[in-house]
């Protein structure tokens, strides 16, 4: 199915751009990239947009559901993902509208488990499960409060985060256009249905 190859593409750029800011090693190829250090910002356009590097340790916008918590929501985002792939294997002969959204917040939604997964083990500070998210898209949009917290800035996401995000908004106008549609298909339902015309 070639819309898997949209949550391919997001995973890939997804990952790829994490390990750029994080850094990685090939020791078989002696290849080393040492990445940002936690905290490092970097300006792209003014005080705007930054890359700043930072280590989500849960949820969405820094929000940290606790250390026990953790294998929770990552054993949530591995079901979830599954889910979410065995609905678009399903939803493969409908509306490409339908099958986009899907196959963005299937890609976001597994870069982001990739993280959770696997990075405290390639990177040697937790066990299978418990890493953290890599954040680094850091834009200055508005003053806000959410979860208790006060953000000067949009709180810094990746590409995963914003893969979900233009998913679901996606998903939210597909889902009124096609209601808007069905509702103009039952306005144009002819009155006597058992007319012999």
């Amino acid at each position: 199915m070639k819309i898997f190859l949209v949550t391919l593409t997001v995973i890939l750029v997804d990952q790829i751009s994490k390990m750029i800011i994080k850094g990685f090693t090939i020791p078989f190829l002696k290849i080393f990239h040492g990445g940002m250090y936690q905290g490092e910002s970097i300006s792209v356009i003014g005080n705007f947009f930054r890359i700043t590097f930072i280590e989500n340790p849960g949820m969405a916008f820094g929000f940290d559901p606790g250390f026990n918590m953790k294998l929770w929501l990552s054993l949530f985002s591995l079901v979830a993902s599954i889910g979410l792939a065995i609905y678009l294997y399903f939803i493969r002969e409908k509306n490409f509208t339908l099958k986009l959204s899907i196959a963005l917040i299937l890609g976001g939604a597994i870069g982001n488990l990739i993280d959770r997964m696997f990075y405290g083990i390639f990177y040697g500070y937790a066990p299978l499960f418990y890493g953290k998210v890599v954040d680094f898209l850091d834009f200055d949009f508005f003053k806000f409060s959410l979860f208790g917290k006060i953000f000067d800035r949009w709180p810094i996401f990746n590409f995963a985060d914003a893969a979900v995000t233009i998913g679901v908004l996606i998903l939210i106008v597909f889902y009124r256009a096609s209601e808007s549609e069905s509702k103009v298909s039952q306005t144009n339902v002819p009155t006597n249905p058992d007319s012999s015309e």
